[in-house]
């Protein structure tokens, strides 16, 4: 047995026993005459203390020779500690060594392995074991498979069975580039990585099994950024004979057994609003609603008065800042600045300082009088005190760019408290988009998502006016989470097939399975899925999802841990028969 404890559970009850610990070396004192040790496991830290006039002279030597990241073994006695450490759970005592063990010794590690840390990102991606000694990402592991076994609790005690599905699959247009394997049986034939296991979900509620979840890997060849990794995990679920509200009251349900029992959090709103409200009021469809500043649209109070960019644009929209009223112009002029980003992309923006006094003083006082401006007080709800800013422009372009304008002022403002949580639902999303390249229509959500019944007569006339029977559950400003209604008949989704432009024999070779299926008494169904990096990485108080994953790809797709992906060798490829043109 290598040990007896671990190097957290120890405290002042245990004085006087005879225990065995292993771990790996924190840190050490050398004073000369004694010697301290901080010994470290996953669970904690106990100190060790060589003492001359108390410890055996061979073992007082060794502990000389030990460094960081040492594995050793000890064998000693729990004593009181004299300098009490009341930071840590062992802080009362400390083991006096009796025997010690070096179990492998170890290189100087290229930063040090604390909580604070002196390695940059790149560095400890690369010792991306070393990392996890380190207790931020270590608990951030351990924090996240918490909310993956209350997960499984939750819906396990609602019948829900866990059911895995294939990894090698077909190769089907879901939205993101598939990464495909080839097949070294089936000559010049690929599989592909699922992006979701959406047919294998619905097919198993054809099978009957009612309700159905999995915590898996999904794939998308796609680019990636900081909440976003090629490989990533779905909390995956379908459900048989339900509707949209039996869905949504078992993931509300979820939400707040997590928020409960992970946080200590009672949430007990809801709210649902529509995608039109979303994007007319956030200009997106994942608001954040832990903070104001919604949209207020100007078009009736501010065209017409010759100011010649507002008379132009086909969306004139605004926002109030509160307590932003006292901004300098320099302020002001840096987000302009910050507006006119590429990334932003706007060419301007007007502002209006709401005063104390009830005046107003803007950008635009030659065109617009404080008649005027009051009217775009009341419009975006402005009080004494706030400043308004005001995009236009093209509309879906000016609403994200204010959008991405709201949650920059929003952090600057420290509106976007990492303790505080919103949830809400989105409906009523289009079922369909145009593609404006291409002219053609596309699927919102997924090529299996049903209509809303009473909206199907219009997918003959105004297929953009469609509204999927389709649902988003937004946790403080990020897509947790989406799921539909889906189609549960062979005639509907040959319909829904010829709208996104495959021609029957397109359909037939790509999902001929599913369509064959559903005339074997395909029940009706939905469904919904998590992401649970993403989830766990808000709950945790995080933007970012890369510390929730034991091993993440940097920002091109790689690990650099281990080098891939990599070449592999001509014997391979012919095997495989590829060939690789020269690049």
């Amino acid at each position: 047995m290598y040990r007896s404890h671990n190097c957290g559970e120890l405290n002042a009850s245990n004085i006087n026993t005879e225990v065995t610990l292993a771990g790996w070396v924190q840190k050490s004192r050398d004073k000369g005459f004694m010697n301290w040790v901080d010994l470290r496991d996953r669970y904690g830290i106990t100190q060790l203390i060589f003492d001359e006039s108390r410890t055996d002279k061979t073992v007082f030597e060794l502990a000389k020779t030990l460094g960081r990241e040492f594995v050793i073994q000890v064998k000693g006695t729990v004593i009181e500690r004299e300098a009490k450490n009341k930071n840590i759970p062992t802080g009362e005592i400390e083991i006096l060594v009796s025997e010690l063990t070096i179990l492998n010794t170890a290189l100087t590690p290229p930063f040090t392995i604390e909580d604070e840390t002196d390695g940059g990102e790149d560095i400890r991606m690369k010792y991306r074991y070393l990392d996890i000694r380190r207790n931020p990402v270590k608990n951030s592991l351990l924090f996240r498979h918490k909310v993956a076994m209350e997960v499984r609790k939750y819906l396990s005690d609602l019948d829900f069975c866990e059911v895995e599905t294939p990894y090698l699959i077909k190769s089907t247009p879901e939205g993101a580039r598939d990464f495909v394997v080839p097949s070294r049986m089936n000559e010049g034939q690929f599989y592909a990585l699922p992006q979701s296991p959406q047919t294998f979900k619905q097919l198993l509620m054809v099978g009957g099994m009612d309700k159905y979840f999995q915590i898996v890997k999904c794939f998308r060849d796609e680019d990636l950024r900081a909440d976003r990794q090629p490989e990533f995990t779905q909390i995956d679920c379908e459900m048989a004979f339900v509707e949209q509200e039996d869905i949504l009251n078992v993931f509300e349900g979820l939400t707040r057994h997590l928020l409960k029992e992970i946080k200590g959090i009672e949430v007990e709103k809801f709210p649902r609003i529509t995608y039109e409200y979303a994007m007319k009021t956030y200009g997106n469809d994942k608001p954040d609603i832990r903070f104001g500043m919604k949209f207020g649209e100007l078009n009736e109070f501010a065209q017409h008065k010759e100011f010649p960019v507002f008379n132009a644009a086909e969306l004139v929209v605004g926002i109030a800042v509160p307590g932003a009223g006292n901004y300098t112009r320099k302020e002001i002029d840096g987000l302009i600045d910050w507006v006119k980003r590429p990334q932003v992309g706007a060419s301007g923006m007007v502002y209006v300082k709401c005063n104390e006094d009830g005046t107003y003083k803007s950008s635009v006082d030659k065109f617009y009088d404080n008649d005027d401006l009051a009217k775009w007080a009341k419009a975006t709800e402005a009080n004494p005190g706030d400043m308004i800013f005001v995009l236009s422009g093209p509309a879906n372009k000016t609403r994200a760019q204010l959008s991405a304008l709201r949650m920059e002022l929003a952090t600057r403002l420290g509106l976007r408290k990492p303790e505080e949580f919103a949830p809400l639902w989105v409906v009523d999303f289009p079922l369909l988009e145009l593609d404006e390249e291409s002219g053609r229509y596309h699927a919102m959500h997924h090529p299996f998502t049903s209509p809303k019944p009473e909206d199907m007569a219009l997918l003959e006339t105004e297929p953009g006016k469609v509204r999927a029977n389709a649902y988003d559950m937004v946790l403080n400003g990020n897509e947790i989470g989406g799921g539909s209604i889906r189609i549960h008949d062979k005639a509907t989704q040959q319909l829904m097939f010829k709208y996104l432009g495959f021609t029957e024999e397109e359909a037939k070779a790509q999902f001929g399975f599913l369509m064959d299926a559903f005339q074997f008494g395909a029940p009706p169904h939905g469904g919904l899925a998590f992401g649970l990096d993403r989830l766990v990485a808000i709950l945790g108080g995080q933007e970012t999802i890369r510390d929730f994953i034991a091993f993440p790809k940097n920002n091109s797709g790689r690990d650099v841990m281990i080098d891939a992906p990599a070449a592999i060798d001509d014997a391979q490829l012919k095997e495989l028969h590829i060939k690789i043109d020269a690049i």
